[in-house]
């Protein structure tokens, strides 16, 4: 733990809360009894016996107690969420549909304009949006789109959704953090999507899996239908395919532009896999699983993952990460 982060937490001037997962981790840590001279590492909750269990939820809620009454909301929920912030401002930076792909709704000029329309990943927007304006009453939440942000929107929490394709905020953010080992790519053989591709010895590449569709599909959709409704990379030697695992990039970073902020980002190869990477947070199946993996393995709060997003029927599952196959890799900085 740095110093100049735990002054942080004591100043009476100016003070900065700890984070609702650092919180989970202290009370993970000191529910299990240890010898003094030793170390141990830290439990994960479904190890811990009822007896500990009950000493963690004691501890967790005094801790939240402690801290909510300092920031003047006592008795406030928390839900240790890693998208719960103690101060603002929280940004959403979104990617934009390219103009070539936007309806008839997108353009200024219709009686019907919807700027909304403007947005890709809206699925993606709208879970997160949800959850962060839940997670976040008292603070501003504000979505943007990339080509519209500017320098001081930089500062405090970004959330950024979306690839390297539509999303330059993204891109720019990627160039920057050189020392993250995973790096979002453009290869030939895609057309509508970016793989994501390891920087470390022996670089390992992670894509999307598709099924091709068999000739009773075609049959029973119709040759024609299946042509206006799929894109470029649904297509393989002149036969299509439909997407069954996507590729999931979720990362938890200091934000780069703001000392005290942090930068949060959900990407895919596709856009099911931008879903998959906010799902993994907001699902109400596996967000509070999904926040303990997290809290357990990345202590320190700053972490990168690539997950599989099964998409069935068009449907995307939300990850599960106490689901070892889910995790296709792991980093945070102290693996280095």
């Amino acid at each position: 733990m740095a110093v100049a982060t735990i002054s942080s937490w004591e100043s009476k001037t100016n003070p900065k809360l700890p984070p609702a997962e650092r919180l989970r981790s202290y009370a993970l840590f000191f529910a299990r009894a240890f010898a003094a001279e030793s170390t141990p590492p830290l439990p994960r909750e479904q190890d811990l016996t009822a007896e500990e269990r009950e000493r963690f939820q004691a501890l967790l809620q005094e801790l939240v107690s402690l801290r909510d009454a300092v920031r003047g909301v006592a008795d406030s929920p928390s839900d240790g969420s890693i998208l719960s912030f103690n101060d603002g401002p929280i940004t959403i930076i979104c990617p934009e549909v390219p103009a070539a792909n936007r309806l008839s709704l997108a353009k200024e000029e219709n009686p019907n304009y919807t700027r909304t329309y403007r947005y890709a990943d809206l699925d993606a927007l709208l879970e997160m949006w949800g959850q962060l304006r839940a997670s976040n009453p008292e603070l501003q939440v504000t979505r943007r789109l990339a080509a519209e942000v500017v320098p001081a929107e930089m500062k405090g929490h970004l959330v950024v959704l979306g690839g390297i394709g539509w999303n330059k905020v993204a891109d720019r953010l990627q160039r920057h953090l050189r020392d993250l080992p995973i790096q979002q790519v453009e290869v030939p053989d895609l057309k509508n999507g970016e793989i994501f591709r390891s920087s470390e010895p022996g670089a390992r590449e992670f894509r999307p899996v598709w099924r091709e569709l068999e000739n009773a599909d075609v049959e029973a959709v119709g040759t024609q239908q299946i042509v206006a409704d799929q894109t470029q990379d649904a297509w393989r030697g002149g036969k299509p395919r439909v997407l069954v695992e996507d590729v999931a990039f979720l990362a938890r970073l200091r934000n780069p532009y703001s000392p005290h902020g942090s930068l949060t980002i959900c990407s895919g190869v596709y856009s099911r896999g931008v879903l998959g990477a906010v799902l993994a947070l907001t699902d109400g199946e596996v967000r509070e699983r999904n926040a303990a993996y997290i809290a357990n393995r990345f202590p320190d709060g700053s972490f990168a993952l690539l997950l599989r997003v099964p998409v069935v029927n068009g449907e995307v599952g939300a990850p599960d990460l106490d689901i070892a196959e889910t995790r296709l890799y792991e980093w945070s900085p102290d693996d280095d």
